[in-house]
């Protein structure tokens, strides 16, 4: 697959998965590139960097790495890289991929009442 085609795939995981956000977050957008301060690929959800994958390749640790550099970019306090399956036409059937401790500062947060 060259590159233009890998680019169009992760454009269309991204759009997919930010139109499902919206259903939640009407302001989500798909973020411009930014290089060695990448902040993630979808903006518009408080205090989180979501970091969008779609490939035949998983790669959990080296996305979880990608995921951590961006939210200490972005300052965010939550992360995760939502994963396209094959054949996925809905955001929701993504996956959301993230550290024990990421998870349990979310829960944490959501158990204390944490104001968003």
């Amino acid at each position: 697959m060259n590159s233009q085609s890998i680019k169009a795939k992760g454009r269309k995981a991204e759009n997919l998965f930010v139109g499902f956000l919206s259903r939640f977050w009407p302001n989500v957008e798909r973020r411009r590139l930014a290089g060695v301060a990448d902040r993630g690929d979808i903006a518009g959800v408080p205090d989180t960097v979501i970091e969008v994958k779609s490939g035949a390749r998983l790669d959990l640790p080296g996305w979880l790495r990608e995921l951590d550099a961006e939210m200490i970019n972005d300052g965010a306090r939550y992360g995760c890289v939502a994963i396209k399956p094959n054949r996925v036409t809905d955001g929701a059937d993504f996956y959301c991929v993230m550290t024990g401790e990421q998870f349990a500062r979310l829960l944490a947060d959501a158990l204390n009442g944490r104001e968003q």
